[in-house]
């Protein structure tokens, strides 16, 4: 089975479990790499363990929290089971948190308040234990939502991002590790911000990365000539190698 499924039951590792107990071979990460990915409070839990630099987060439940005063405004609010930015809120004061609040907690019961890391937002895509050339992602209006990852022409991409050698390279490998702390297999993507010192930090993996004609993955391959066919021609056979 060639996976591309997003959000609940296909990136938390549920239709992988149904997989595995039928005896089918599947693309991607496995039932528990999937379950921490796709979860962020887990994620966070592993990159702590792993010594991964990620912004400062506390969690949070959905009833009527007050602005933490532990971390310091700007926040980002993020439901701790969903993918691809849905319910994602950016408080920029206390002022805007009830209502920010409100709206993510309609997508889940647990939430993940992060300290807002302000500069350049890039991603890494891994494919058989190797980090592909970096991608920066700059919104021509807004932040990275759910509506400018996947309107056509609403984001511009830099790939390889503008960055010293040495740098993207260090990036690159903490993207290894990333992906490494979380379980995951095969391919991915990890994003990062980085701020105004080009220091990185780990936002989170993406298990089954996107596939549409504005993901970032095959972007990430064809910058070393790795066409969309070729691409997941491999995955299927990175696949079939464990079967």
């Amino acid at each position: 089975v060639f996976l591309a499924l997003h959000g609940e039951y296909g990136e938390d590792g549920r239709v992988q479990e149904r997989l595995e107990q039928e005896g089918v071979p599947y693309t991607g990460t496995g039932i528990q790499g999937s379950r921490i990915a796709f979860n962020k409070e887990l994620t966070k839990q592993a990159f702590e363990k792993n010594d991964i630099p990620t912004p400062r987060w506390l969690m949070l439940n959905d009833i009527s929290e007050p602005a933490p005063t532990e971390l310091a405004a700007p926040w980002v609010l993020k439901p701790v089971r969903q993918g691809s930015s849905v319910g994602l809120q950016l408080v920029d004061e206390a002022g805007q948190w009830d209502a920010a609040f409100a709206a993510v907690c309609e997508h889940d019961d647990r939430i993940l308040c992060e300290e807002r890391i302000n500069g350049r937002e890039i991603t890494v895509g891994i494919l058989a234990d190797e980090a592909l050339p970096i991608v920066e992602v700059s919104p021509k209006v807004g932040f990275y939502d759910y509506q400018n990852k996947y309107t056509v022409g609403a984001t511009e991409y830099f790939c390889p991002a503008d960055l010293p050698d040495e740098r993207a390279k260090a990036i690159g490998q903490l993207a290894l590790k990333a992906f490494d702390a979380v379980e995951g297999r095969d391919f991915g993507r990890v994003d990062m911000m980085l701020n105004v010192g080009l220091k990185p930090h780990v936002l989170e993996v993406n298990t089954l990365p996107g596939l549409t004609e504005t993901s970032l993955l095959p972007m990430a391959a064809a910058a070393v000539g790795l066409e969309f066919s070729k691409l997941c021609q491999r995955m299927i056979e990175l696949a079939l190698q464990r079967n």
